[in-house]
């Protein structure tokens, strides 16, 4: 069973920085999608950013530039560097783990319906 575990949110000033993890188990694959995703409430949850295992990473166009996905396979975890964040960037930020060795095209890997399992989210607030 995978578990997902957030960490790192906050509340920050606008132009702050914050790290987020997600330490995942009973995860390990050699061929793999994960992603980072952010809802509001009374809005659909979005793509912030996918990683894939041999390194490949996707953005969404809000985040180019300002936020980096990273991975560290020795400790199973995946990293969300977020730089220069906004009051736009509030919202709660969840991990997500595609189905171990399925393929996902380039324009579905910021698709929450892409994403099997999920962590229980960690919130972000981004203050003016």
């Amino acid at each position: 069973q995978v578990q997902l575990v957030e960490s790192g949110g906050g509340s920050v000033q606008s132009g702050g920085s914050l790290r987020l993890s997600c330490a995942a188990s009973g995860y390990t694959y050699s061929s793999y999608y994960m992603g980072w995703f952010r809802q509001v409430p009374g809005k659909e949850r979005e793509g912030v950013a996918a990683i894939e295992s041999g390194g490949s990473t996707t953005y969404a166009d809000s985040v180019k530039g300002r936020f980096t996905i990273s991975q560290d396979n020795a400790k199973n975890t995946v990293y969300l560097q977020m730089n220069s964040l906004k009051p736009a960037d509030t919202a709660m930020y969840y991990c997500a783990a595609a189905e171990g060795g399925k393929y996902i095209s380039w324009w579905s890997r910021l698709l929450p319906t892409a994403y099997k399992s999920w962590g229980q989210g960690t919130q972000v607030t981004v203050s003016s």
